[in-house]
């Protein structure tokens, strides 16, 4: 069984089980979270697609963390004109674990 959420504007194909990380979500660690926007449910032999979201479907996980990824740098520069710019930049994201879909 699997299910289609969305969350932070992207969507991510969850089973039970699954760790994902996605967008900062204001929750502490180790509490419950429930994802009401299921586009789709599959069983395993039949699919439920929403028109946009599925009725009376839910995925719930627990947030194991939140943290802050690997920095990126972002350097700008103009050739000749002494024009350089350094910027650095960490992603804040939520480790969860998916707990149970509900269908």
């Amino acid at each position: 069984m699997y299910a289609i959420i969305e969350t932070g504007g992207k969507q991510y194909r969850v089973q039970e089980g699954d760790v994902l990380y996605i967008e900062k979500l204001n929750v502490e660690a180790g509490e419950t979270v429930d994802f009401d926007q299921v586009l789709a449910v599959s069983n395993g032999e039949e699919l439920t697609i929403g028109s946009p979201v599925v009725e009376s479907a839910k995925v719930s996980a627990t947030v194991e963390k939140n943290g802050k990824g690997k920095k990126v740098i972002i350097f700008k520069y103009k050739a000749k004109k002494d024009y350089r710019k350094k910027q650095g930049h960490r992603q804040p994201f939520t480790k969860v674990v998916i707990n149970k879909i509900n269908a």
